[in-house]
Formats: structure tokens, C-alpha cells, sequence
């Protein structure tokens, strides 16, 4: 066949099967038009999850006549006034969204532009165009899309459910409002309201981070707006904004990690590489923090014009914009100190109200004690009391080893001033695993094995960042037998192991012989350590060197180093604990992301007893 020009429909729908995918592309692309256009409330409508109805209502600065059959041309925007690829400020910049839109669907546009006496309508279906004819509106535009791909039919079958359809719209629709606090946006769908975003009120816009902390709260819940922690950095012209979650409120997947680019929400690979690599030695592997990051830089030095639907960029300088982040999450986490996120409590009390006949249990207790009317407890009275708090326990009755008396260390008579440290004086360990400490206004269960294995690796990397690790020459070398390929892994590591404290030599050609540990690990399980460790380097291959993992290998050092639960603490141990948890950078967490102390202020123990 002769080569020939395709028709102008035809083109259009072509193109539009790179733009429009479903409902949530077409509102992406109109609600950043009226962002563009200045709108201070942007109003979404659906029928059908928007396989029907789409309507999308701005009050931005409009468009007069000759602005509005311009619109609805391939290739026309008011966006690149300088034809300039490089310096784009706008999210739009193609000119291709409202014609591949009305290729593939009915199309109808109003606008008013600002200050005109007369507002104008036009209307697309299929690629035919009619109008434009005077309307009525007040100000700015309405764009009202019917029968989504009605032109192209084939694609209507790959749409999902209108539920499914109506939440990738939700989710389009809270990545741009978390940019843009200043914009209030509301959603409904067959006349249900499913998202409002109040726009920021003045006093809060005076106060950007406070403006942006509220809408990312009412985006990603509450949970991260009590906490997240701020960030401010800046390198070469890149400025680096935004929140990053407490390790210990985290999800399983990475859904709750938003990324801007110059207000431009994208997802991109690095980016939330470098998430992950700022998080490496918080989180176990198959964990996620919640992190909302705002980076702004000179449009030359990042290309958003690198995908269809303008979702990845490219940077210049990827490098820099890794380390960016990631010294920049490391520094904002380090700042938070000790602190666990308040979800910990929360899940704790949760935890009590979820057992059953917990509700009632705690103040039915309380009142049969005190009915007693001699003012002493018999055995009639214990027993009830006994038997009202029986649902605490999972398997309903009390541990032996909290009944036994050796089960609990005390801690001696101390100044109640001394609760006034965070953490509070140790009072108590239980079941030899968790100290138990009063603070001013509550108490901290801290599990001792969790909390010190965190301490031990900081010290590590401290150590490894300074004058190196001190070593503790063996009396008598520890043998490690092992498998003859795990022996070979740990030998071709062995100057690597050795800069990390941890000398070793062949013994044999299925075992090693451990001369030097690190000194900080103390009396640790030599044995179990060098297995672990074999195990570890010979999963990781030859790719990597250990200081590449430097934060998986210190950590399985730490663990085998870190006070066993179990062990009996003298209360001098626990407070000491206590201070240098206080002390230490991310104590709120062990290596892998889990709690390390759960607080419960005094007002949510009286509510478990019913005193309020």
C-alpha cells in the first residue's frame, strides 16, 4: 500500500491511547489545567466512577472565545510562551490533552475568562467540533466529558469497576491537593461526596510547613501528621522539603511514599531507591515508611518531557539527588532522637480493648476491691478480682513467672525527681525480657533485648565512621565449624570482617577460628555470630563488599551482641539503659522497625481501670 497522511480523528484517537487510560487520566489532566490556570477550588464530579460522567469545575482565569477553539487544537497551550522545552512552570506544556480527550469521548467546554461580560461554550465528540456558542457561567471553566471511549469501543472492556475506576481517581486527585494546600478540592461520585480538601486557612498559609503538614494529614491519616518529622535541605540550586515518618509507624507496602517534583507528583525509581536506602538499618526489608517529599530545582536541571503521561523525570545529576535524600531523611530521624511513633500506645490500648471482656474487667476489678467495706481484702474479694482481670491473659490465667517473686527485679527507693527524664526510672523487670519504668505523667515497658541491640549498632557506626572498631583478643580462639562454601565466603571477607572487629582464620578446610571480636559486643555468642554472618555474606555474593551492607552486617553483629531477653538486669543496668536510650539517635526502634518501648500516659491506664 502507498504511504498517505491518516485522518485527523484518526491521529487524535492515537494519540489519546497514550494519554487517556481510564477515568482517572482524563481528571488528572483537567485538574492540572485548572491548577494552571490559578483556580482557588476545583470541583470533581463522576457518574460511574467517571465511565459515564466526568465533570471537572475551576475557578480559574478562563479562557474568552478565540482562547477556547485554540484549546481543543493538537499542539496548542498558552504554557510554553518562549517555545522553551527546558523552562517549563507549568504541568501542562504538550497541547495534547483536551483534543485526545474529545477524540474518544463527548467533550464539552464553558469558560469565562476573568474580567469578560460573556462566557463561551464548545463541544468535541468523536473529533467532530461544534461551537463555540454564547452560555451561561460565572467565572473560570467547566469541562464535562460524557461516554468515555464511546469512539473507540475496544477500549471500554479493559475498564475495571466503577469502584475501582472511582478509587484511581481518588488517588490522582490527593497527589496534586497534597502540593497544592492553598486549593480547596471536593470529589463526588453519582451524587455521593467522596473526598473535600478544605483549602488552608490564611493564618496557616502564613506558615508553609504547617499548611503543607495539614493536607498531608488529611491525605495519609492523622497517624502521620502526629508523626512525621520536618526536613529542610538544600545542595547546588536543589531544595528538599517535606516529611518523613517515624520507622516505627510503617506499612507493608510503598503506597504511602508521595514524591514532588517542582509540585509535580512522579514516580520514580530513584527516588524511592533512595527512600529505601535512608531507611536500610530502620526497617525490616518487607516494611515501608510513610514519607512525603517536596524537591524543587531550576527546570535545566531535571526533564519531566521523559514519559506520556509526564509521571517520571529525569535528573541531570542523579547522584546528588540520592544523597540529597538520603542525608537529609538520616539527618531528620536523627533529630527525632528516641522517639517512637504514638501509634505504638495506640496499638498497645487497642490490643487490651480487643480481649474479650476486657471492657468491663478492668473497672468491674477495681469496684469489687473496693466494695469491701472492712477496708481489707479476703479471699472471697481477691478471687473475684482475680477472676475479672482473667481475660487479660491470652490463655486466661496469670504467666508463672509474673506470679513468681523472682520473676521481677526491683529497683531500690529513688528521687521521683528523677521521673522527669523522658524515659522515665526504672521500676520493675518482668518475665526477665521488659523493664518497666514511671515517667512523670505515665509509664514505658521497654523490651530490653529490642533497645540495646539499637544502641550496640549505633555505637558500631560511630566507631566505623571514627577511629574504627576496638578489638577483644580470645583467651582461646572459638572454632566455628561450618559448611566448606560458607567457610570460603567468609574468608574472601576476612580484611573486610577484620576493619569490622572481627578476626578470623582458616582452621581446617570446614572451619574457622575466631581470634578478635568487636570489643563493644562483650560476652556475645561467638559462635552464633560467625554463622549468621557466614550465612549473610554468602547470600549477598561477591557483587557487594560489606561496607556496601555495612548496616545488615553491623546489625546481625548487634543482635548477637545486645542484652539477651531473659537475662536478669540490677536496677542500675535498667536506668542505665534508660539514659542511653535517651541519648541515641533512633532508640525508638530495633534494626528491623519494631517498637522498642511502649509509653502509656497515666490518663489511658486510669481508662483501662474505669477511673475515667
Amino acid at each position: 500500500m502507498p504511504i498517505r497522511l491518516l485522518p485527523a480523528n484518526l491521529v487524535n484517537q492515537i494519540a489519546a491511547g497514550e494519554v487517556i487510560e481510564r477515568p482517572a487520566s482524563v481528571v488528572k489532566e483537567l485538574v492540572e489545567n485548572a491548577v494552571d490556570a490559578g483556580a482557588s477550588r476545583v470541583a470533581v464530579e463522576l457518574r460511574e466512577g467517571g465511565k459515564s460522567f466526568i465533570s471537572v469545575t475551576d475557578d480559574g482565569h478562563g479562557m474568552d472565545r478565540a482562547g477556547l477553539e485554540l484549546a481543543i487544537e493538537r499542539h496548542a497551550t498558552s504554557k510554553l510562551p518562549d517555545n522553551d522545552l527546558v523552562h517549563i512552570g507549568f504541568f501542562g506544556f504538550r497541547g495534547e490533552a483536551l483534543p485526545s480527550i474529545g477524540a474518544v469521548g463527548r467533550l464539552a467546554i464553558a469558560s469565562r475568562a476573568r474580567g469578560a461580560d460573556q462566557a463561551w461554550a464548545i463541544r468535541v465528540e468523536g473529533g467532530d467540533k461544534q461551537g463555540p456558542e454564547p452560555t451561561a457561567l460565572s467565572a473560570g471553566t467547566r469541562v464535562e466529558l460524557r461516554d468515555l471511549f464511546y469512539a473507540v469501543p475496544a477500549r471500554l472492556k479493559f475498564l475495571k469497576t466503577a469502584r475501582s475506576e472511582q478509587n484511581a481517581v481518588v488517588e490522582i486527585l490527593e497527589r496534586i491537593a497534597m502540593a497544592h494546600p492553598e486549593i480547596a478540592f471536593s470529589l463526588t461520585d453519582d451524587g455521593r461526596n467522596v473526598l473535600r480538601l478544605d483549602a488552608a486557612q490564611a493564618e496557616l498559609m502564613d506558615a508553609p510547613d504547617a499548611a503543607r503538614l495539614k493536607r498531608l494529614g488529611d491525605v495519609m491519616g492523622r497517624d502521620f501528621a502526629d508523626n512525621a518529622v520536618a526536613l529542610s535541605v538544600e545542595r547546588e540550586g536543589i531544595h528538599l522539603t517535606g516529611f518523613t515518618g517515624l520507622p516505627t509507624l510503617n506499612r507493608a507496602t510503598a503506597s504511602s511514599q508521595y514524591l514532588f517534583v517542582n509540585g509535580r507528583p512522579v514516580r520514580d525509581r530513584l527516588l524511592q531507591g533512595a527512600i529505601r536506602g535512608a531507611y536500610q538499618d530502620f526497617l525490616a526489608r518487607d516494611r515501608h515508611p510513610l514519607v512525603a517529599l517536596f524537591l524543587d530545582c531550576p527546570p535545566e536541571l531535571v526533564d519531566v518531557n521523559v514519559h506520556p503521561a509526564k509521571a517520571e523525570v529525569r535528573f541531570q545529576d542523579p547522584a546528588l539527588v540520592r544523597g540529597l535524600i538520603v542525608g537529609a531523611i538520616r539527618r531528620a530521624l536523627d533529630a527525632a532522637g528516641h522517639r517512637a511513633s504514638t501509634t505504638v500506645a495506640g496499638a498497645a490500648l487497642a490490643s487490651f480493648g480487643a480481649m474479650p471482656g476486657v471492657a468491663t474487667a478492668m473497672p468491674n476489678a477495681y469496684q469489687a476491691m473496693h466494695n469491701n467495706e472492712s477496708g481489707r481484702f479476703n479471699a472471697g474479694v481477691v478471687q473475684q478480682a482475680m477472676a475479672a482481670f482473667a481475660p487479660l491473659s491470652p490463655i486466661g490465667s496469670l504467666s508463672p513467672e509474673m506470679a513468681r517473686p523472682s520473676g521481677m527485679a526491683p529497683a531500690p527507693q529513688q528521687d521521683n525527681a528523677r521521673e522527669d527524664y523522658p524515659l522515665g526510672v526504672a521500676r520493675a523487670q518482668i518475665f526477665g525480657t521488659y523493664i518497666v519504668a514511671q515517667t512523670k505523667d505515665g509509664m514505658v515497658i521497654v523490651d530490653q533485648h529490642a533497645a540495646h541491640e539499637r544502641l550496640v549498632l549505633e555505637r558500631m557506626k560511630v566507631a566505623l565512621a571514627g577511629s574504627g572498631v576496638k578489638r577483644q583478643a580470645l583467651l582461646i580462639p572459638e572454632i566455628v565449624e561450618l559448611p566448606v562454601r560458607l567457610v570460603g565466603a567468609l574468608l574472601a571477607r576476612g580484611s573486610e570482617l577484620e576493619e569490622l572487629g572481627l578476626a578470623i582464620e582458616a582452621f581446617g578446610h570446614d572451619a574457622v577460628a575466631v581470634r578478635e571480636v568487636p570489643a563493644m559486643l562483650g560476652q556475645s555468642d561467638v559462635k552464633g555470630l560467625v554463622r549468621d554472618l557466614a550465612e549473610e555474606i554468602a547470600e549477598l555474593g561477591a557483587a557487594f563488599s560489606l561496607k556496601e551492607k555495612l548496616e545488615d552486617i553491623c546489625g546481625t553483629m548487634a543482635c548477637h551482641g545486645s542484652v539477651r531477653a531473659g537475662r536478669q538486669l540490677l536496677p542500675a543496668e535498667m536506668d542505665a539503659l534508660l539514659r542511653q536510650m535517651e541519648a541515641t539517635p533512633h532508640s525508638g526502634q530495633c534494626n528491623h522497625g519494631r517498637p522498642t518501648y511502649v509509653e502509656l500516659k497515666l490518663s489511658d491506664i486510669e481508662r483501662l481501670f474505669g477511673r475515667r
